[in-house]
């Protein structure tokens, strides 16, 4: 096997964003010391943006810039959040997904200045978040909160928090763990009370299909309870083909004997109509499952629910 001298890795801008690479580069210069890295950092479209991300054609934004680097030979390897790769559409032709690092926390967080907790937030507290997900599962278990519209990075959120646009806000718990600001968290909510985003916590290594070296050595890194939690959530986004206004939700879990579950949701924006599926995998492998789940939900009314969502 041929071992590339150096890998240059392509990513967004954010500080979470080379936060994660530096974390890809440190576990491969662990199981590959001779091989020397480079970043290649990218501003996206939708990193740009702070409007509505369907003005500019939903998750995408945040990977096509990525991916142009990749696919023209400026970079080697692509490093992505899973949930912010679009899983309605297949990856980009001629690349392909080497490995899926092992998963993070899943959940979201409360931060509050004060410190409280999510059910001691009086009615009219402002919540900055610009999540649909998000804004659906608040409205179906806090009705008395409001939602303001918040985006951009988690620094710039809690920049936004600070001077006092929003109350509280909603984060990811990895996020703020990758940024090292896990001390503003002030709830780390259950899956039960906010169901997490399809793809949450697992950092995707991406390639050039034709690129072998780079492949064989960074799938090295792969975690294989990641890769089946990812398999699963992709196909049930790919078969459900919801947009980026649908608010939907769920994760796979790997237990330590082997069994692979899958638990999804699908609601309306104001949170009164959930759906709701949960499937063990039993000899099913993970995109089976995933397609099984899909189709619970389809069964249920979910086509109907997102296609009424305008987008």
């Amino acid at each position: 096997m041929s071992v590339p001298e150096l890998i240059r890795i392509v990513t967004r801008s954010s500080p979470m964003a080379l936060a994660q690479v530096e974390r890809v580069r440190a576990e491969l210069a662990a199981i590959q010391p001779g091989i020397r890295t480079e970043v290649v950092p990218v501003t996206t479209s939708g990193d740009r943006w702070m409007g509505d991300l369907a003005m500019l054609g939903g998750k995408g934004a945040f990977t096509k810039e990525v991916d142009a680097a990749l696919l023209a030979g400026e970079a080697d390897l692509a490093v992505h959040c899973v949930k912010d790769v679009p899983a309605d559409r297949p990856l980009p032709v001629g690349t392909t997904f080497a490995a899926f690092l092992r998963r993070d926390d899943i959940r979201d967080a409360l931060v509050h200045p004060g410190g409280l907790r999510l059910d001691e937030l009086a009615a009219g507290t402002r919540i900055g978040t610009s999540s649909v997900r998000r804004i659906a599962q608040l409205a179906a278990s806090h009705p008395q909160l409001e939602c303001v519209p918040m985006r951009g990075n988690a620094n710039r959120r809690l920049e936004k928090l600070a001077a006092g646009e929003a109350d509280a806000l909603l984060l990811a718990v990895s996020g703020l763990e990758r940024i090292e600001r896990p001390e503003v968290i002030s709830e780390v909510l259950s899956e039960e009370t906010m169901c997490p985003p399809i793809g949450a916590g697992i950092l995707a290594l991406q390639c050039r299909e034709d690129d072998t070296a780079t492949i064989d050595v960074v799938s090295a890194l792969g975690d294989p309870a990641a890769h089946r939690e990812a398999t699963a959530e992709r196909m049930f986004l790919h078969v459900l083909q919801g947009h980026c206004n649908s608010p939907i939700a769920g994760y796979a879990r790997s237990e330590r004997g082997g069994d692979l579950s899958l638990r999804a949701k699908v609601f309306t924006p104001d949170g009164k109509t959930v759906l709701n599926a949960h499937e063990w995998a039993g000899p099913l492998d993970p995109a089976t499952l995933g397609t099984s789940v899909a189709v619970a939900l389809l069964r249920q009314g979910a086509r109907e629910l997102i296609d009424s969502i305008a987008h």
